[in-house]
Order: structure tokens, then sequence, then C-alpha cells
């Protein structure tokens, strides 16, 4: 009787069998194994640009195959500018060669880089004072390829870093700024702006949200693209006047703005650091704007609620006013003995109480914009006054203020009256006309104007957390 091998147990010893045949009478397949990355080396510079370097071992059997990839990684690593003075890397190398004979020649010469022959990563260097150059192999690694360049010499190649700061790789920022990505962080704003109204001045354009990139905006007209900055002051073409073509800072990026013939762009490559307004100077009728941007995706829903809320009309800017003054008594021996004057009543009639807490809710809430300024000029009309106010701090705005505004006020004796050179709280409503030909900042009348006190500062912040959302 013979007693059977259990079926587990043969599988299993049949399994064994096989792989130890195909390991003795096969050969291997696939490449070897690198060994871990050793650590970076010390920058090949003391200062400015130099590489680092790691490598790492392929372990294989004879039979294997090479492994894939290189053995060797060079990083791009940035130090502080060299001193003033500070003699060049291929200098350097260069000036080793001073006092020793070349060329089979028993005579000494100065060697200084010569940057025309072929290959920049060869030790190329000029004897001094004579119309020869000798080679002396290759540079050092981390030797820059040629004055004004980016690239390093490795190995005897030219590289230069990718975005990930690895030399020689091909890797790339995406539109939305991240190395090797795939632009699906950001997306794409493209619009053509053909609103504005007939007559000139300045209209708003669109907002272009902080982190912001590859901003371009263009048009063919007689008109002017207007950039505004967060604090409200201009970067370009703003109060009238026209710029020059140039590079101009703003919200931490450069400004490219060129204009020729009729054609007028702006780019900047971003992250813009801060909101930027863009605007159009009408001098003619707007036959459209190109613009686009890239967004990351979390900015683009408040980019959008922003952008409704800014609207496109705009206050105009108008030219400075003072009061009139009353004419001058004429010089001369037979005028008169200057009379004192006797006062005349005050025409205008007391105003309403506009104190407390409720009066202050109401208006914060119920206003446009809400800010500290001061009073800069003052002009009393029939039918209303004009204040001319330097806006120094916001608490409230719908859409953006200028360093200078106007704010109107009802009647000839507007409640409560603001004082010339003193600072005030001011709400203030936005007015449009029908026709868009005016845009205004409203003060209303028993409306909230108020001394600025740091009192008065502390209460408007404490209600702006009551107002009904």
């Amino acid at each position: 009787m013979t007693v059977g091998v259990p079926r587990a147990l043969r599988n299993l010893l049949l399994l064994l069998w096989t792989l130890l045949d195909c390991g003795l009478g096969g050969s291997a397949q696939g490449p070897g194994e690198w060994t871990p990355w050793r650590s970076w080396s010390r920058c090949s510079s003391s200062c400015g640009r130099g590489l680092s370097v790691r490598s790492r071992r392929c372990v294989r059997f004879p039979e294997e195959e090479p492994c894939w990839g290189d053995s060797h990684e060079y990083r791009l690593c940035q130090l502080p500018d060299c001193p003033p003075g500070a003699v060049p890397f291929r200098d350097l190398q260069c000036a080793l060669y001073n006092g020793h004979p070349v060329l089979g020649s028993q005579k000494a010469y100065r060697w200084v880089p010569f940057y025309g022959a072929p290959n920049q990563c060869d030790l190329n260097c000029l004897a001094e004072g004579h119309a020869f150059y000798h080679s002396f192999g290759r540079v050092l690694d981390g030797t820059p390829c040629s004055p004004g360049t980016q690239g390093l010499c490795v190995a005897g190649r030219c590289l230069s870093a990718g975005c990930d700061g690895l030399l020689g790789s091909d890797a790339l920022e995406d539109h939305c700024g991240r190395c090797g990505g795939a632009n699906d962080s950001c997306l794409f704003v493209q619009r053509v702006f053909r609103d504005a109204g007939a007559f000139a001045g300045y209209w708003n354009v669109t907002l272009i949200p902080e982190g912001a990139r590859h901003i371009r905006a263009a048009h063919r007209s007689r008109n002017h693209l207007a950039l505004m900055g967060g604090d409200g002051r201009y970067v370009l073409n703003g109060n009238w006047a026209v710029s020059p073509p140039g590079t101009y800072e703003a919200a931490g990026t450069l400004v490219v703005y060129t204009r020729a013939a009729a054609e007028e762009t702006l780019h900047a490559v971003g992250p813009t650091s801060q909101d930027l307004l863009l605007q159009v100077l009408l001098q003619e009728p707007n036959p459209g704007i190109e613009f686009e941007f890239w967004l990351p995706r979390e900015r683009y829903g408040p980019f959008q609620a922003q952008a409704q809320a800014l609207g496109w009309s705009l206050r105009q800017p108008q030219p400075r006013e003072v009061e009139p003054r009353p004419p001058e008594p004429p010089a001369g021996p037979a005028a008169s003995p200057p009379r004192t004057p006797t006062p005349a009543p005050d025409p205008c009639p007391p105003c309403p109480d506009t104190r407390g807490r409720a009066h202050r809710l109401l208006h914060y809430c119920g206003s446009d914009f809400v800010f500290q300024a001061r009073v800069l000029g003052r002009l009393r009309q029939a039918q209303e006054t004009r204040y001319e106010v330097r806006v120094q701090l916001v608490y409230k705005n719908r859409s953006p203020l200028q360093a200078l505004e106007y704010v109107w006020a009802p009647g000839r004796c507007p409640c409560p009256p603001l004082a010339l050179h003193r600072e005030y709280l001011l709400a203030a409503q936005r007015l449009v006309s029908p026709d868009g030909t005016q845009d205004r900042l409203l003060l209303p009348h028993a409306g909230y104007a108020r001394p600025w006190s740091p009192a008065e500062d502390s209460r408007i912040r404490l209600v702006a957390r009551h107002c009904p959302v």
C-alpha cells in the first residue's frame, strides 16, 4: 500500500523546483538596482552661482543589464553675490598655467580666458599680448559657460537648470507656477472688454486678483490702458498723464508696457502680490480690449464676486478747484481805512442730532463706502456742497477708492458740516446717474460724518461685526 503525498505539499515542491531550475539554467532578466543617493556635496563656488553633485552606485550580477538612469545628479546652488573685484572662476583656472611653457616651447606666458573657441566648456586661454590661444582640457565643473549666461559646465557640456534646480533637467513651470505641472491647478481667464461710455474718462476693464500669472492686455486705438495698485495709486497712465513705454514694478512683479503706432500692450509674468485694477482712459469709442491671465482655482470664485461688485463705471477724475476769494480793495492813498464788518447771522439752520450707536450702525451697514479722510477743499453751490478729500484709511468699499476723491453733500448747508483740514470718518453712498455720465460719492443729509479719533475708530470697527449678511 503506498502513501500518497498531500496535494498542497506536492504543489509547493513543484513550485520550488521550477524556481530553482530557472535560477540555474536561465539567464537573469532586467537591469540591476541603484543604491540610495548619497548626500549632496558642497557647492563648487564660495559665492555667486555654483553646483552640487550627488552620486549612487549600480549593483548588478554579471548577467544583468546596467541600471537605467544616471549615476550622478547636479543641482544649482545660489550663494550671496561675489564681492566687487573678485576674480572669476575661469580666470583663476587660466592663471594656474601662468609661467608654464606649452606647445613644446620653453617660453612661458600669462593666460586669460578666451571665449571665441567652438567648445565653451573647454579651458581655452589666450596668451596675453599674443594672437593665439591654447586649450588646457575641460574647465572644472560649475564654471559658467560664458559671461552673462545662466548655463554651467558639467563634464564638458553646458547645462542649464530646470525649474527643479537640476542641471540638464527639462522640467518647466506650468502656467500655474508648478514645476512639471499640467496647468490643472489654475484656470485661464480670457475675455474681451467692449463696455464703455461715449465720454472721455477712466473706465474699469477688469480686476487682476492677487496670485495672477502670465497677464496680458492689448488693444488697438488711441485710448490708453491704465493700471492702478491696491493702494489707489496709479502705476501707469494715471491722473490724465500718459506714461512712457518701459518696465514698471507693480504688486511684486514687473509690468512691460509697450506702445507702437495704434497698438498698446501690457505683459507681466507674475504672480501678483496684491490686487491690481486695469482701466482704460477713453479718448475715442472702445473697439475692444483683450485681456487674459491665469488664476489659482481657489481664487476664481472670489474674483468673480469682486468683479461683479466692482461694476464697470468709475468716478471720473475732475480738475481740482478752489473756492473763489473775495476781491481785494484797491491799494492807494485814496483807499478808505478798513472797517470791521458786522458779522452776519449764519443762514444755516442747526443740524439734527446724529449721535448714538443706532445711527452709526444704520449708516455703516447701509453705505457703500466707509473711510477716514482729510478735508482739503470745499465748494458751496446753490444745490449741493462738494468736498475734496484725501482718503487715508478704508474700512468698507464696494469698488476701489482713489487717493483723492470728491464727496457731494445735498444743499448749501450740509449736515453735518465738514471743516477744512480736519479728519473725519465718513459713510458715503454711490450715486450713478441713469445715463452713466455721473458717478458720485454722496454724503446723505444727517448721515455719518464724525471727527476721527481712536475711540471712534474702535467703535466703527465694532459696528462692522453686527451688519446683517
